[in-house]
């Protein structure tokens, strides 16, 4: 009898791994990049609509996992009704309820922007804190939601940072990171002292705009020949030169 000697098996096909870009890009180029941004929209505004620290913080618990269009569209005939917070707890959750139903997870956000109107009135003498530690005591506001706050309402140097900020932070290897904390961490280091006070919002707009999830605009980015992001979306025409 012949004994066939088994072949030896085969090795588990590999996909071959894309170049890895730097893991945080020097300094020269990260002031560059926001030379850039600032030179383009030199005072950055958020898209949320308010009048005052008050109203900030409501359409910013408002907007957790909505688009800032659609909280827009619901604080225009809420702050109608009810802009400080003695008229929103005079208004009442069901009516809250009823004027931001169009708004994700709106019965709970009723419920908090209820809530920590209360607990302004109470604590506070109807004034927000300008402290991130008091602000995150509030009902329905964490760090990022405070981080906001601060920033547009009292001009603090701080970095919010969304789904969009999160994002261009690790394509742009700006700030790479596994949590928005670390890359918020990240920012704050890398970010030179005169851009930070404007910083989330270019950002935050340029991944809205342009660094966009499934097809990033490359061909349009202010920022495309200091940007490792590989592979970049092509031009629909001819090429484009660098700015």
């Amino acid at each position: 009898m012949v004994l066939r000697q088994s072949s030896p098996a085969k090795k588990p096909a590999t996909k071959p791994k894309r170049p890895v870009g730097p893991k945080r890009l020097p300094p020269a180029i990260v002031e560059e990049i926001f030379r850039r941004f600032e030179a383009r929209e030199p005072e950055p505004k958020g898209e949320l609509e308010h009048t005052d620290p008050y109203t900030l913080l409501v359409a910013v618990v408002l907007s957790a996992q909505a688009t800032d269009a659609g909280v827009n569209k619901a604080t225009r005939k809420l702050f109608a009704e009810a802009s400080t917070p003695e008229t929103m707890v005079a208004l009442g959750e069901d009516r809250v309820r009823e004027l931001i139903r169009t708004i994700g997870l709106y019965r709970n956000k009723a419920k908090n922007v209820i809530a920590l109107s209360r607990q302004l009135l109470a604590e506070h003498g109807g004034a927000v804190p300008p402290s991130r530690a008091a602000l995150e005591l509030l009902p329905g506001v964490g760090r990022k939601t405070a981080n906001v706050v601060l920033n547009n309402a009292f001009g603090e140097p701080t970095i919010a940072v969304d789904t969009h900020l999160f994002r261009v932070g690790n394509r742009t290897r700006l700030a790479p990171g596994k949590t928005p904390l670390e890359v918020e961490l990240g920012l704050e280091k890398a970010v030179p002292a005169r851009y930070k006070r404007h910083a989330h919002h270019w950002l935050i707009l340029h991944g809205r705009y342009v660094c966009k999830a499934r097809r990033p605009e490359c061909p349009d980015c202010l920022i495309r020949d200091l940007c490792p992001f590989e592979p970049k979306t092509p031009p629909a025409g001819p090429g484009v030169s660098p700015p």
